[in-house]
């Protein structure tokens, strides 16, 4: 039989091993005023610590060999200070510099004035051919378009591909691009500070395809680049004029191809509307 004092030794030895690894209270029914027994003086160690080694000290940050964590991406950039009307001031000034489509490109990933930028996967600024006599224009891009980078890539661009097919014409004959470069979270539409920011560039970019026609997909686009306040289904079918910088051309207003997705029986609308671009291209409209 184990001798009371075996027994004892083994049960300092036990407590011992608890207090080493952190355990320095126990739980019963009674309660106990812990915040009173820490301003109590603490008794006595009843066998001295072995000693820890020292750690070494930390040199001081940015010294060492430690490899320094890089700075955090700026989540906004000069759209975060600055005041709508100052940021498409910037945006006009820029846009004027661009004296070819590369440039305006480039001037474009660098822009920060825009919140949308820092949303955005990809910056999505044209796709088709920048000679072509038709210019497409629609509100802004979704997420296959973040994705890939150009225009009308998912469900819709597809159904606009069919459409042009129709009347002969197909991505190397027309110029496609948005009002909004990048894609608004979630696919919401573009506030009216986002599109006014933007505006300058789109114009811009017009200018230096010079199409002979423009045509306007969908309410924003129609409502940003003509000026009419009408809604697309009073507004569809019409021309009207544009001013470019050496001459006039005409914006045609039609349905978006999303739209068309989810209002099939619309589709007969667009056909007037496409028929209306062949016509306008053969000089017969």
């Amino acid at each position: 039989m184990t001798s009371p004092a075996d027994a004892q030794h083994d049960l300092i030895a036990y407590l011992d091993f608890h207090a080493e690894s952190g355990v320095d209270a126990t739980l019963d029914e009674r309660p106990h005023d812990r915040f009173g027994e820490a301003d109590a003086p603490a008794p006595a160690p009843r066998r001295a610590a072995a000693p820890q080694p020292a750690r070494p000290a930390l040199p001081p940050r940015g010294e060492g060999h430690a490899p320094s964590r890089p700075a955090p991406r700026q989540t906004f950039g000069q759209s975060a200070a600055a005041k709508p009307d100052e940021a498409a001031s910037d945006a006009r000034a820029r846009a004027r510099a661009a004296g070819t489509l590369e440039e305006l490109e480039a001037i474009l990933r660098d822009f920060d004035a825009c919140p949308l930028r820092f949303t955005a996967k990809n910056l999505v600024f044209a796709d088709g051919g920048p000679d072509a006599r038709v210019m497409f224009v629609g509100e802004a891009p979704g997420a296959d378009e973040d994705r890939v980078g150009k225009p009308f890539m998912g469900r819709s661009g597809q159904l606009l591909d069919r459409m042009m097919k129709a009347i002969g014409l197909d991505r190397t004959e027309a110029y496609v691009a948005n009002i909004v470069p990048w894609r608004p979270p979630g696919n919401r539409n573009p506030t009216p500070q986002e599109v006014s920011v933007c505006r300058p560039f789109i114009e811009r970019q017009i200018e230096l395809v010079d199409p002979d026609l423009i045509v306007c997909l969908g309410s924003p686009s129609t409502q940003t680049l003509t000026g009419t306040k009408d809604g697309i289904l009073k507004a569809r079918g019409r021309f009207f004029p544009y001013r470019l910088p050496n001459r006039e051309v005409r914006a045609l207003a039609t349905l978006h191809p999303a739209y068309l997705l989810r209002q099939p029986l619309q589709k007969r609308l667009a056909w007037r509307d496409f028929r209306l671009v062949r016509a306008a291209l053969d000089g017969k409209a």
